[in-house]
């Protein structure tokens, strides 16, 4: 039975990768500018629009309170107020209570209704309402007794008005959005160019594996952006390097052992033959003998390959170290194949978070170093004692002739021997594993001379007494 596998639609996902993050940003502008202008215009057209109609219905109740003060005008036998003279630009009229509407003869009747009959009728002391079906303002006050001034505005001046204000609002709004579009893709081409830098970057070390870093400009969160990952290709770089020198120098000190014994496996071979000479039981030994000791250098420096391999490996989960136990056990160790050279011993607690593994394999390579320069019937001196500073130092120091004034920066690089060191066994690599270790732990390690003479080798590490 199959699971279903969900399926995107190919073009859906072409349109999601071209909707691009400076199209996003472009889109964000407009969108924000667009929000901001609609709600401003939104404000702006109501609050006009309330005050052209306040201002309305404000000139028409003072128009009608005047028309009910004006003086009576006689004209043909007809009597009508005055006010019928001077409103050419609206509508006027007076009802009366039983619903006759008296206007002037040149005009239109304004409309009326129930609500203007109630103020002629004296039910009502005044409205004002808008009529419908004639886009007017209606208002009626109560005149001469049982009658009714009535008067109509028209609507449309002002409606023109509000849709002359909303074109406009809408024209400047369009404007605003366009520029705001225009100035977020020109922030955005701009603010964007590093993350293209990035970009590029990225896909060109993904590409040919050129470390090179980008070119940073400015000071900006984009700027420190581009500043961190040239770091990190700094350090890709740096690590790189250091896994080739690795494999070189590797490759160069495996090459004298495997030689030796391909020399001599051919050797005992060539010897088992009938028709070749045979080889003397002493010769025979030291050729075995030989052979032993280049598969117990390769065995060694194969092992100490492995511990530089795993040190470089991100850092595992530290724990609690008593670091007097871990250079007992070191000694432990040591003691068993120094032969009869002596250890003069004098440690302090010390408690560090750490890899006790690590550390411990750290001090057996400066005992066992120590051992190497040191003769038969010598001591090996170790202390390890506080600074006060935080930190304490576990020194090693051996009998032997000590280091060379010019090979004490080196000491510690990987596969570096001194010239009275390439006769001895080693692979070169005890003592760089020693300062790695020693870094990883924010320590450090350092190469000097004793006062009595001789090799002294120090590991500094923080902690706090135990």
């Amino acid at each position: 039975m199959t699971e279903p596998v969900n399926e995107v639609d190919p073009a859906e996902r072409g349109s999601k990768r071209r909707f691009s993050l400076r199209s996003r940003v472009t889109l964000l502008a407009a969108a924000c500018v667009a929000g901001v202008v609609a709600l401003v215009s939104l404000g702006a057209y109501l609050t006009v629009k309330d005050n052209l109609y306040q201002q309305l219905d404000e000139t028409l109740t003072a128009r009608a309170n005047a028309a009910v003060q004006s003086p009576q005008v006689q004209a043909q036998l007809r009597q009508f107020p005055g006010a019928f003279l001077t409103t050419s630009d609206l509508q006027i009229g007076v009802l009366a209570a039983n619903n006759r509407m008296v206007y002037p003869d040149v005009g239109h009747p304004p409309p009326w209704g129930p609500l203007e009959l109630a103020v002629a009728q004296g039910t009502s002391s005044g409205s004002l309402r808008t009529d419908g079906k004639t886009d007017t303002r209606v208002i009626a006050l109560p005149y001469d007794g049982d009658q009714a001034m009535v008067l109509a505005l028209p609507l449309g001046p002002t409606k023109q008005t509000l849709n002359e204000l909303a074109v406009v609002l809408l024209l400047i709004g369009g404007g605003g959005i366009l520029v705001a579009a225009a100035a977020g893709t020109a922030v955005a081409r701009g603010g964007l160019r590093p993350v293209e830098r990035l970009t590029s970057a990225t896909e060109r070390v993904a590409r040919t594996g050129d470390l090179r870093p980008i070119p940073v400009s400015g000071d900006d969160e984009l700027a420190r952006l581009t500043q961190s990952f040239n770091t990190m290709l700094g350090t890709v770089a740096e690590s790189q390097e250091r896994q080739r020198r690795l494999v070189a120098d590797a490759g160069h000190e495996l090459r004298t052992p495997l030689t030796s014994l391909r020399t001599n496996l051919e050797l005992l071979l060539s010897a088992s033959r009938s028709d070749a000479p045979s080889l003397s039981e002493q010769d025979r030994a030291d050729i075995e003998a030989d052979i032993k000791a280049q598969l117990d250098e390769l065995t060694q420096l194969i092992g100490d390959l492995v511990e530089l391999a795993r040190q470089d490996e991100p850092r595992a989960e530290y724990e609690r170290v008593e670091l007097i136990e871990v250079v007992e056990r070191a000694l432990d160790r040591a003691r068993r194949r120094a032969g009869e050279i002596e250890f003069d011993v004098s440690l302090q607690p010390w408690v560090l978070t750490g890899d006790s593994n690590a550390l411990e394999r750290a001090v057996l390579n400066l005992l066992d170093n120590a051992v190497k320069f040191s003769p038969d019937g010598s001591t090996v001196r170790v202390r390890m004692y506080p600074l006060g500073d935080g930190t304490t130092v576990i020194e090693v120091a051996d009998s032997g002739p000590g280091i060379a004034e010019e090979d004490l920066p080196r000491v510690f690089d990987r596969f570096y021997r001194s010239s009275e060191a390439r006769t001895l066994p080693g692979s070169g690599l005890g003592l760089a594993i020693v300062k790695q270790a020693a870094e990883r732990h924010g320590g450090a390690a350092y190469a000097g001379r004793a006062p009595g003479g001789g090799a002294l080798m120090t590991i500094r590490l923080p902690g706090a007494p135990g």
